[in-house]
């Protein structure tokens, strides 16, 4: 009786604590449209939402619609992205420290950043996430393929994607110098920004990162079994370097795909999964979907303080993550040196 118990109490538990992630969300961000140098009502902002009478007009439908809107959505999708792919690196590298800018992929989108920046005339901008999107993808398929392909141990391919990160970030410091008119904006696109944010940019990104997503929560449930050595894997009927290579592909993917669409920020992929787990006490992978919509709800709200903080004035968001993740990833650190 216990045991078949036991499997409906956990699922009832993941559906309240990923009910409690989607209200979280919606409150951060109804908060987050309606904050700023000109403010908007939650009653306004929902009448507008619904096309129901009473709603927005003129510059603050514009406003409403047209900037902060989009902008939310653009933060909520990259934090789920950085979140869940930091999840899921945890996992595949068995080190809860882990990144998703592992495997050079930051490295990468850095470079292709600088190279928009340096040999792009005209609107750079519009091909900033093009070149950004395939410096990342190329650094990590650099990274398995140096490492001995799609068979690599999680050990070897960690460290083949930190030599492509380092010869990356060289040849990018190279560019940037050679170039002092481009050091500015590529900084700027470093520390993270949501400034350029447009319903374009949300079209192209979601398709990318909702499929990603997906794949990583369709999969989740066999990602426990990474925790566990290959040959154990195997006696659970896991194949092991399969589920590895689609784990890091749609992790990846994500990853490149947020990084393309606001430039590099740090820290969410490892705050927010060790903030759900603490909380919820439940395995990590079995609570990707919380994790997701928890880490849009943090990037929202970090995007909100380098908005609102020093007004009119703009914070570059990775200076929020940072600020907030760094202190986080040192008690993370002396936490597991303790329990070594």
């Amino acid at each position: 009786m216990i045991s078949q118990s036991a499997p409906s109490i956990g699922r009832m538990w993941s559906w309240k604590i990923t009910a409690s992630s989607i209200v979280i969300l919606l409150f951060v961000a109804l908060l987050a449209i309606s904050f700023g140098p000109v403010e908007i009502g939650f009653p306004k902002i929902l009448r507008t939402l619904l096309g129901l009478p009473g709603a927005a007009t003129g510059q603050e439908r514009t406003l409403l619609l047209d900037l902060r809107l989009p902008r939310v959505l653009l933060a909520a999708l990259v934090g789920a992205a950085l979140a869940t792919s930091g999840a899921v690196y945890q996992t595949v590298f068995r080190n809860p420290l882990a990144d998703p800018y592992l495997l050079g992929t930051a490295a990468g989108a850095g470079l292709g950043a600088t190279l928009a920046f340096t040999v792009v005339a005209g609107d750079v901008y519009a091909l900033l996430p093009i070149f950004s999107f395939v410096g990342g993808i190329l650094a990590v398929l650099t990274s398995f393929f140096i490492s001995g392909r799609f068979q690599a141990e999680p050990n070897t391919l960690l460290l083949s994607g930190i030599a492509v990160g380092s010869f990356a970030t060289a040849i990018q410091t190279y560019l940037q110098q050679r170039n002092s008119n481009a050091l500015r904006p590529v900084y700027s696109w470093i520390l993270g920004e949501l400034t350029a944010a447009s319903w374009q940019v949300v079209g192209w990104s979601s398709f990318y990162i909702v499929f990603s997503l997906a794949v990583l929560i369709f999969i989740s449930k066999k990602l426990d079994g990474l925790m566990l050595s290959d040959e154990e894997s195997f006696s659970l009927g896991i194949n092991p370097q399969q589920l590895r290579i689609i784990a890091v592909a749609a992790a990846t993917l994500a990853t490149a795909t947020a990084v393309s669409a606001s430039g590099l920020i740090g820290f969410v992929g490892i705050v927010v999964p060790h903030l759900v787990r603490g909380l919820t006490h439940r395995v990590t992978n079995r609570s990707l979907t919380a994790i997701a919509f928890a880490g849009a709800s943090f990037l929202v709200l970090a995007d909100l303080g380098a908005r609102t903080l020093l007004s009119p004035a703009e914070l570059p968001i990775g200076v929020i993550t940072a600020f907030v993740g760094a202190p986080f990833f040192l008690f993370v650190l002396r936490a597991k040196r303790l329990a070594n």
